[in-house]
């Protein structure tokens, strides 16, 4: 397995946005938000310390249990992803 980090973007925080996550469910820690994500603790880890990408499967589901949008959740990790339309 590679353990190289991911390329890095200046304005990529991954923190940020599992941060405000942890804080708008009202949870403690990691684990909390990975049970609620329904991930393992380990995919949480991983892209908190920018060794895995936030995958469209995650990101899915924190919009459904947060109710942010896709727009406002990738703001929250560094600004719109180049995928997506800026209006």
């Amino acid at each position: 397995m590679d353990k190289r980090n991911l390329p890095t973007q200046s304005n990529y925080d991954p923190n940020n946005l599992l941060s405000t996550m942890t804080g708008r469910l009202r949870l403690r820690n990691d684990a909390a938000l990975s049970r609620a994500l329904e991930v393992s603790p380990p995919v949480i880890s991983k892209i908190r310390h920018k060794r895995s990408p936030l995958g469209a499967s995650v990101l899915i589901r924190m919009h459904e249990v947060s109710g942010l949008s896709i727009r406002e959740l990738h703001e929250l990790m560094g600004g719109p992803s180049p995928e997506l339309p800026v209006e």
